[in-house]
């Protein structure tokens, strides 16, 4: 009897050392699994403008294909929307706030429309360059006017330039009065519209596209254009008359959807931020460099150019847009840290 019990006692013993190695093995094996790591997502994303192929705008998005793809070894891909392919820039202003538009380069003069404190660039007169507007571009008043986007479901990553304004018009400009009651086409900025009709002209809004069109027919006698949509969209086959007036610096606003952002892990955040960064700086400096050879480019074109030798009269407008805008503290703010 003695014999059996002990014999019975140490079969179980055996199968509870046995149950125990199994349960063992068990634990080792899900901790093995759990230290995998897990493959980094890829992704396509949809980037928009409105520019044609010529234009810095386009240029600066294939920049940032390129450069993205390369730094993420292809997991980040970008599909590239030029040509208002997506709707005019209001609907693709939209479509980044909703999320349905990953990215977007859209000009100043949209992004103002929605973002108030933006209006700043457009002080007329403030810069001297499209260097002193770069320099200005770095201030804490210039990214703070990136982090109000944050409350319209926006991720600005900062501006380049397509260039300062100018008035490309069917008569020769020299003076103010020369300007009086002319058809002038503009951005839709409330600013552009203050400040022209401070000069006595009269503005219309209208969607880059449609401006030579306007131009050839006579539906407009003039327009306040950069030298690089002057050339891209071939301004000069239509008019011929090109002053210098330098009066307002363009900026284009590189953004991104809050919510598609938000979504992705911080470090792949940060990849998309710093190739940004790397991208526009690149287009600021390619803006900069290809300012003088539009202008030569326009000249051989055949365009008449006036470079006024006293802008005066139009610099005597300024001050009135200013007080207008500065009810804006951070409009304020960067008026009185570039003047």
């Amino acid at each position: 009897m003695k014999k059996w019990l002990v014999m019975l006692t140490l079969t179980m013993l055996t199968v509870i050392l046995v149950a125990c190695s199994e349960n063992s093995k068990e634990v080792n094996t899900n901790n093995n699994t759990t230290d995998d790591t897990e493959e980094a997502q890829s992704y396509t994303f949809k980037l928009g403008h409105e520019a044609a192929e010529s234009h810095i705008k386009f240029k600066v998005a294939e920049k940032f294909a390129e450069e993205l793809e390369k730094a993420t070894d292809g997991r980040m891909t970008v599909e590239i929307y030029p040509g208002n392919q997506l709707g005019k820039e209001a609907d693709m202003a939209q479509q980044v706030q909703s999320g349905t538009l990953d990215f977007a380069i859209l000009s100043n003069g949209t992004m103002s429309s929605i973002s108030e404190s933006l209006n700043g660039w457009f002080m007329p007169y403030l810069f001297e360059d499209l260097s002193a507007a770069a320099a200005a571009s770095q201030t804490d008043e210039a990214k703070q006017m990136m982090t109000d986007l944050e409350k319209k479901s926006m991720i600005g990553y900062g501006v380049f330039f397509a260039g300062q304004r100018h008035i490309f018009s069917n008569n020769e400009i020299k003076s103010v009065a020369d300007l009086k009651g002319l058809k002038t086409r503009i951005p839709g900025s409330p600013v552009f519209e203050t400040y022209y009709k401070a000069i006595n002209a009269s503005p219309a809004s209208m969607p880059l596209p449609e401006v030579y069109t306007s131009l050839s027919t006579g539906v407009i006698d003039a327009v306040d254009t950069d030298l690089d949509a002057a050339v891209s969209q071939k301004f000069y086959e239509a008019v011929e008359n090109l002053t210098l007036t330098g009066h307002i610096v363009f900026p284009e606003v590189v953004m991104g959807s809050k919510s598609l952002i938000d979504s992705l892990s911080e470090e792949d955040q940060k990849i998309i931020a710093d190739v940004w960064m790397e991208v526009i700086e690149w287009g600021v400096d390619e803006s900069i460099s290809k300012n003088e050879d539009l202008l030569n480019q326009l000249k051989d074109l055949g365009v008449t150019v006036t470079e006024l030798s006293d802008n005066s009269e139009f610099k005597s407008v300024s001050q009135q847009v200013y007080g207008q805008y500065s009810s804006n503290a951070t409009i304020k703010a960067f008026i009185e840290a570039n003047q």
